[in-house]
């Protein structure tokens, strides 16, 4: 089964919890911190690998979960660190947080890797605090919702409607043996196959299918695989010079451009070469004739896949064409996910609301994650916490909103008296 897109749940590892203890030494005075720190979670990291051709490992993973990082203990032994969580996917992944729509990584190469979403672990003891009174929880590991997509990576992208000979053409130039039959959608998944040309150069083709139509907006299967022309460095378009379905080939190209343009109007401005496929039928020469003089300025090959007449031409032509286009990211920069685009955000740090019962209600992650890394069992612990608090921003801020004294202030389950 060819699956190539998934929407999954990962949740890194939560940090270890620190341990509090002093030395309680007879012959060391003044004793001293003497406990020890959390280990790391796992990170979940994917890994390209090349054995993989679809995303259907993923498909049933509705939630991918680290491991926790051991505790601390006393003896300043420090908790172990969690194994980090490897999921392998196909060469042309790509990763995008479905909150922000940012991609986390495109994955076209073999060695590339990408950490998806970062463990927590946390330590305390700093010089201008050397004895915490306090040990807080482990850090809670970064939570994402994901949609991971793969786009196939081919030089070439043939695209043309229903049985107009892209699986033939691409049988007869590589060593693809796709499934060919005379009805429509024969070809349900991508074939790809990879092209020697002259002067031993090479190239990969996809032979695309679903195209009709309405593709664009989901109609035959068309949505499912348009993705996949995204990757391709030129697009060749097969049209049916034959009329074989008394289908006329200019309306036919023009179907297949409105659909590209749907989709992604950037895939217009892609170099593409006209593929003529059909000629050895009787009417083909005539439809060649009209079709010439409504696109003056396009190149047109004449072949006949059938019997293969051609289509040396056409792999020649191919090879000269990707030799003149520079390989150039097919992602723009600006839709990739950067820690700056947040580090400054601080109207995004947290909200604050006042709800029905008349609690103000505090919501945020960074909030969230120091309410759950906090132990409220010492005085340290809950004046480094109010303090946290106050640094941010939330104390003045509930002043401006109208909060009085003695009022309730919730964050997650716990609720608080303002003072």
């Amino acid at each position: 089964m060819f699956v190539d897109e998934v929407i999954l749940k990962v949740e890194a590892g939560r940090g270890g919890d620190g341990c509090l203890a002093f030395r309680r030494e007879k012959f060391i005075p003044m004793g001293g911190p003497f406990g020890g720190n959390g280990g790391r979670g796992s990170n979940i990291k994917f890994i390209v690998d090349l054995g993989l051709h679809t995303l259907i490992d993923l498909r049933y993973m509705k939630v991918i979960k680290g491991e926790k990082g051991e505790n601390g203990s006393g003896k300043n032994q420090n908790g172990k660190n969690a194994k980090d969580i490897i999921i392998k996917v196909p060469q042309g992944t790509i990763v995008t947080d479905e909150e922000t729509g940012l991609i986390l990584a495109d994955l076209k190469d073999k060695d590339d890797e990408v950490v998806v979403a970062f463990r927590g672990n946390t330590a305390f003891k700093t010089q201008s605090n050397p004895a915490p009174n306090f040990a807080e929880n482990g850090e809670p590991g970064e939570k994402r919702v994901l949609k991971v997509e793969l786009k196939l990576l081919a030089d070439v992208g043939l695209v043309g409607l229903p049985s107009v000979g892209k699986s033939t053409i691409i049988s007869k130039i590589s060593s693809a043996k796709p499934k060919i039959a005379e009805y429509h959608f024969t070809t349900l998944t991508p074939n790809l196959g990879v092209v020697k040309a002259s002067n031993n150069r090479s190239y990969v083709v996809a032979d695309l299918p679903g195209l009709i139509e309405g593709a664009s907006t989901g109609a035959g299967l068309g949505d499912k695989f348009l993705r996949h022309i995204e990757r391709t460095r030129i697009i060749a378009h097969v049209i049916d010079m034959g009329s074989v379905e008394d289908r006329d080939p200019i309306k036919d190209y023009e179907t297949i451009r409105n659909e590209l343009k749907e989709f992604n109007e950037n895939l217009l401005n892609r170099p593409e070469l006209i593929i003529a496929n059909k000629m050895d039928i009787e009417n083909a020469k005539s439809n060649l004739k009209r079709f010439k003089e409504k696109y003056k300025d396009k190149e047109i090959i004449e072949i006949s896949a059938i019997d293969g007449t051609n289509l040396d031409k056409v792999i020649n032509r191919l090879a000269d064409i990707l030799d003149t286009i520079p390989v150039t990211p097919l992602i723009e920069e600006e839709k990739y996910e950067s820690y700056v685009l947040y580090k400054f955000k601080k109207e995004d740090a947290y909200t604050i609301s006042k709800d029905y019962d008349g609690v103000w209600t505090i919501r945020g992650k960074e909030v969230e994650k120091l309410l759950e890394m906090t132990r409220f069992n010492t005085e340290e612990a809950i004046a480094r916490f109010a303090k946290r608090l106050r640094k941010m921003g939330i104390d003045d801020k509930l002043i401006e909103l109208g909060a009085k004294e003695g009022d309730k202030v919730r964050i997650l389950d716990y609720e608080f008296e303002f003072k």
